[in-house]
C-alpha cells in the first residue's frame, strides 16, 4: 500500500522525527541547549523573568517530543493560554525559532530534519504571537 500524500510505502518503516533526532534523550539535550541560548538573549530574557526554568524545560521536552512523534503525552496548557499574557511579538517569535534551529544544528541535526521540525512547530505562531 502507498501513502497517497508522500508516495511512499505505508508500512511505517520511515522513522518518526523524534526517532530521526535520536529519541527523547536527544530532545532533552536540544531543549537544554535551546534554553541556554534563549536565556542569554537580551531581547528574550525578560519573557522568562520569575519563571521556573526547570519546570518550563520539562513542559517543553514533552511538548516538543509529542510534536515530533513521541508517545509520552503533553498535558500542559494550550500554546495560546500559555503565552497570552506575555505579549509575544513577531520579532521575539522569530528569535526563538532561530535559537531552536541553531540548537538543533549544534547537537548535530541535519538541515532537512531541522526543516521538518520547523514545519511541525511554525504553525504555532498564530497561538503564540499576541502583540
Amino acid at each position: 500500500m502507498t501513502d497517497i500524500v508522500a508516495g511512499t510505502p505505508a508500512d511505517n518503516s520511515t522513522p518518526s522525527l523524534i526517532e530521526q533526532l535520536g529519541g527523547e534523550a536527544a530532545v532533552e539535550a536540544v531543549v537544554d541547549v535551546f534554553y541556554a541560548k534563549v536565556l542569554a538573549d537580551p531581547d528574550l530574557e525578560p519573557y522568562f523573568a520569575g519563571v521556573d526554568i526547570d519546570r518550563l524545560k520539562g513542559h517543553q521536552r514533552r511538548f516538543v517530543g509529542q510534536a515530533l512523534g513521541a508517545t509520552r503525552p503533553y498535558s500542559g496548557r494550550s500554546m495560546h493560554k500559555a503565552h497570552a499574557h506575555l505579549s509575544v511579538t513577531e520579532g521575539a517569535f522569530s528569535r526563538v525559532v532561530e535559537h531552536l534551529a541553531a540548537s538543533l544544528s549544534e547537537v548535530g541535526v541535519d538541515e532537512a530534519t531541522i526543516g521538518a521540525v520547523a514545519e511541525k512547530l511554525l504553525p504555532l505562531k498564530q497561538d503564540i504571537v499576541t502583540a
